[in-house]
């Protein structure tokens, strides 16, 4: 994507989630994402507890055992990044934010959101058969993603309608 009407994530980050018309955050994930820092921890724990139950020559300090359970901990925080998807519609546009990424997109580059057939998450489509994942928009979600796609194509057509004809324009 060439970056031509976008905005960087300063222009849209600071506005609150009440003043715009969607916003959409998955929720299975989260659930995931759960169940996996829990496994990671506990795996990092018990290794790093029992590092050295039985002697095979090797000097395991507490040094070790604190950096082994470290790791897993690091492990979490970057498994944390996978709960950042957002998509926020209004009349500013469509902002999507990814794993690390959060950019805007003004409505007159924007052609539509679409669900690829054997996909994971929706794209937000542009001209010249460009697209860009929109994470927060996932199968696993069900029927939340399906009402999340038709309420944007509500926006999409609000928002990108021509503008209606007045009196003063028809004379």
């Amino acid at each position: 994507m060439t970056g031509a009407g976008s905005a960087g994530p300063a222009d849209t980050g600071a506005i609150p989630d009440e003043e715009w018309d969607l916003v959409y955050r998955p929720k299975a994930i989260i659930t995931i994402v759960a169940v996996a820092i829990a496994i990671v921890i506990v795996i990092h724990l018990i290794f790093g507890l029992l590092l050295n139950i039985s002697y095979t020559g090797v000097n395991i300090g507490w040094a070790d055992k604190i950096a082994l359970i470290s790791i897993g901990l690091v492990i979490s925080a970057s498994l944390l990044l996978f709960t950042r998807s957002r998509l926020r519609v209004g009349s500013r546009g469509v902002e999507v934010r990814n794993l690390v990424t959060e950019r805007c997109y003004e409505w007159d580059v924007v052609q539509g959101l679409a669900y690829p057939e054997k996909g994971p998450w929706a794209r937000l489509l542009f001209a010249h058969d460009e697209h860009i994942p929109v994470m927060a928009v996932q199968a696993r979600d069900g029927a939340r993603a399906v009402e999340a796609m038709r309420r944007f194509r509500e926006l999409h057509t609000r928002y990108t309608a021509p503008p209606k004809p007045t009196a003063a324009d028809e004379s």
